[in-house]
């Protein structure tokens, strides 16, 4: 972890390069829909919210083992356990997510406006989809660098994997916005939490035969 906070730290190109990102896709929104605050419908809102969080996690994400050249990865190999390395990824990439998505989520609400009326509830949903798209990318990113055509390769693997993760952050974040009673998110809450644990445990398990490669 202190090796990539180091690394962004003194390049900030990729931290910046998703700040752009960010910053640009929610202007291009206001213009596209010709917004003034609070004009936006509240579904349409939600989505574009995720939308943007998606694709910015794919960007950001996607540099963990593809940016580490093969004479870096085999030092590692020889003074680091495969289990440090992939909860240091994941940790890190979490740490990441979660800033960018508070981030997105305050100029998001400054220049469409803020519809949401539970907004600890909408911070939680934030926090689970941070770590559940750091989870879930950083061990796809492992897989995906083995192949010749990386970036590809990871967005055909994430897909399937994020989508079920994201239908239940929209419909989260949906009860926040809605301002109904925390129990009727209970249930998305608790499979978010399962869906987080499932992958730690499984890149924990499965990460060493990979590293082995």
């Amino acid at each position: 972890m202190q090796k990539d906070f180091l690394l962004e730290w003194r390049q900030k190109y990729a931290f910046n390069g998703m700040l752009l990102y960010v910053s640009s896709t929610v202007f291009v929104c206001y213009l596209s829909f010709g917004l003034r605050s609070n004009a936006l419908q509240v579904p349409v809102w939600n989505a574009l919210f995720w939308i943007i969080m998606l694709f910015t996690s794919v960007s950001a994400i996607a540099k963990s083992f593809m940016q580490e050249n093969r004479g870096r990865l085999l030092y590692f190999y020889s003074i680091v356990s495969p289990q440090g390395i992939i909860l240091a990824k994941i940790l890190y990439n979490a740490c990441l997510m979660l800033v960018l998505a508070l981030i997105c989520f305050i100029f998001y609400a400054f220049v469409l406006g803020n519809p949401v009326q539970d907004i600890p509830m909408f911070l939680l949903s934030i926090l689970l989809g941070a770590i559940g798209f750091a989870t879930s990318l950083t061990m796809i990113s492992g897989i995906a660098s083995k192949a010749a055509n990386s970036s590809t390769l990871m967005a055909v693997l994430s897909f399937p994997v994020i989508v079920p993760m994201l239908l239940m952050l929209i419909k989260m974040s949906k009860n926040a916005m809605d301002g109904l009673e925390r129990a009727a998110s209970l249930d998305e809450l608790l499979t978010l939490l399962a869906i987080n644990m499932i992958v730690v445990t499984v890149s924990y398990i499965l990460f060493p035969y990979l590293w082995r490669s």
